[in-house]
């Protein structure tokens, strides 16, 4: 059984010594770009390799390309051939806590054609929680050929996605906290607001009281609520950065809702153009 978006605790800490199991540790944070490789060097899940936001899950930034770009498909698959992932292979990627991190390599996986890629509910948080055994020792597994090839269906850029900003038929769905997709603060990118016509689906919101992805039919009811009844392929997912989108795009799939696209550049590609339009109030 391949799993496809989320896997338990449980169901990991059974598999740990499976070889054909690969477990990714995605922890960072925005303010601190060695925090999470250093904490993955104190403490991880047994046989995890650690994979970094910037130097292993983006590509380089330009002044126009967003903070976090996408890797090329040749550099992403020299990363995960590094990382021992090849095909056949369940990958399960965590991070702290919430998955905003781990999501990101989940859609890369995906983007490169690797489905069996699941994300760990509740992060390395739960796992320690739980009691369940960790490792301090950095490790290795051995490196395979990746061969993936990108599905350039699964994303828009930022000319596609202008050119659907008036159609009914298509939703942008953003990301961001509320006053970030408001207007009312910006802490990271040039321009406070968002883009015109779409609608908000924080990214937490896909979590309960206890930090783990509600259920399906709870998400579909949550994500309805938002973007109405247009077809899955025409929903566009974007945040700041093309991180958090990732969470939405895998509870919209674990929701059952799925085919949904990325926008890569997100905000901080599309407010680098003084020419686009913005939107900074909520249209509701």
């Amino acid at each position: 059984m391949a799993y496809t978006t989320l896997v338990s605790t449980e169901v990991l800490a059974a598999r740990l010594a499976d070889p054909s199991w690969a477990v990714v540790d995605c922890r960072f944070k925005l303010g601190d770009e060695v925090w999470g490789q250093r904490e993955y060097l104190v403490r991880h899940i047994p046989g995890a390799l650690y994979a970094h936001l910037e130097h292993d899950l983006s590509g380089p930034k330009t002044s126009r390309n967003g903070r976090h770009p996408l890797p090329e498909a040749e550099a992403l698959r020299r990363t995960l051939g590094r990382l021992g992932i090849a095909d056949g292979m369940q990958v399960v990627a965590y991070d702290q806590d919430t998955g905003m991190f781990a999501g990101r390599l989940w859609w890369l996986l995906r983007w490169l054609g690797h489905d069996a890629v699941a994300v760990l509910d509740g992060g390395l948080a739960r796992w320690l929680a739980e009691g369940r055994p960790t490792s301090s020792s950095e490790e290795s597994r051995a490196a395979r050929e990746f061969r993936g090839e990108a599905r350039p269906e699964m994303t828009v850029g930022a000319d596609d996605v202008e050119s659907r900003i008036a159609q009914a038929d298509w939703r942008l769905v953003d990301a961001r906290a509320p006053e970030r997709y408001r207007g009312d603060s910006e802490p990271l990118d040039r321009i406070a607001g968002h883009i015109p016509g779409a609608v908000n689906h924080f990214f937490q919101w896909n979590l309960d009281e206890s930090g783990r992805f509600r259920p399906p039919e709870d998400l579909r009811e949550r994500f309805r609520a938002a973007i109405g009844d247009v077809e899955a392929e025409q929903i566009v997912c974007y945040c700041g950065s093309g991180v958090t989108a990732c969470h939405n795009l895998l509870a919209l799939e674990h929701a059952g809702i799925r085919g949904a696209k990325l926008y890569p550049g997100s905000w901080s590609e599309w407010s680098s153009d003084p020419s686009r339009p913005v939107e900074r109030k909520d249209p509701k």
